[in-house]
């Protein structure tokens, strides 16, 4: 990789750990190409992003970022993941971890502040934004349909009376 390149590699990253609430760091210890794409492919359908990049590009574009914190734990083959929801690139990561043994977390950082590897995992077991946007959108509609079925139901109780009264008379 040529200068130029470099340089547009961190300025990729820095924009995205810019850009990102969350990103985690991860020690890869020999994962295969296979099992490196299925990572990419549940990190996309996640909203988030992994990568493998150099230790010292990565210490690049961290600078003046709120994850600078992370700096001293590029040390050896290291993968990022980060995302802009606050959950899903610890979900992720934290999910491949426990069914892949060659990938072990070893920290992350949150709005600029450094997280242990347990605060990572059990930041995996929040509901993301979007379960919780649609758990809110739930809770919102939930009265709307009550006061729906409330005042319906005195119309059907009395076509049931009224019903019952035609059939006891035709009887």
């Amino acid at each position: 990789m040529n200068r130029t390149e470099k340089e547009i590699v961190v300025q990729d990253m820095h924009a995205a750990f810019t850009a990102s609430s969350l990103i985690v760091l991860a020690h890869n210890k020999g994962l295969s190409v296979s099992e490196m794409n299925v990572l990419r492919q549940k990190s996309k359908a996640a909203g988030s992003s992994f990568k493998v990049a150099k230790n010292t590009l990565a210490l690049l574009a961290l600078k003046n970022t709120t994850h600078e914190a992370l700096a001293p734990h590029f040390v050896g083959p290291t993968t990022v993941a980060y995302s802009q929801d606050p959950v899903a690139a610890a979900k992720v990561i934290a999910e491949f971890a426990n069914t892949n043994k060659n990938i072990e977390i070893i920290v992350g950082s949150m709005s600029g502040k450094a997280i242990s590897k347990n605060e990572v995992i059990a930041l995996s077991k929040l509901p993301s934004l979007d379960e919780l946007r649609s758990t809110l959108i739930g809770v919102l509609q939930a009265p709307a349909s009550q006061i729906a079925r409330v005042l319906k139901e005195p119309g059907t109780q009395i076509a049931r009376v009224l019903s019952a009264h035609a059939a006891q008379s035709a009887a």
